[in-house]
């Protein structure tokens, strides 16, 4: 347990950036599944506007430090390739 007050401050501001990057990491995924959604349907023209609003959630994500760089351009190389062989 947190006993000076230094820690005690820091334990706080952890609390809350674990909150906001939870909440971030949980919209990031809505997006994610909203392109595999599309995929699954088989319709092309959903998959590629899903796969566009994804982007910038992606990357934001990684300029707020949520997600590594290297992780989130190997998701989406694969997803964008696998929304090029619909059709």
């Amino acid at each position: 347990m947190a006993n000076s007050p230094q820690a005690k401050k820091r334990a706080r501001q952890n609390e809350k950036r674990f909150q906001v990057n939870k909440a971030r990491r949980s919209r990031i995924r809505t997006y994610l599944r909203r392109v595999e959604e599309a995929i699954a349907s088989g319709d092309k023209d959903a998959a590629t506007e899903a796969l566009k609003a994804a982007q910038p959630e992606l990357m934001r994500g990684v300029t707020k430090g949520v997600y590594h760089k290297n992780t989130v351009s190997r998701k989406m190389s694969r997803l964008s390739a696998r929304v090029k062989s619909l059709g």
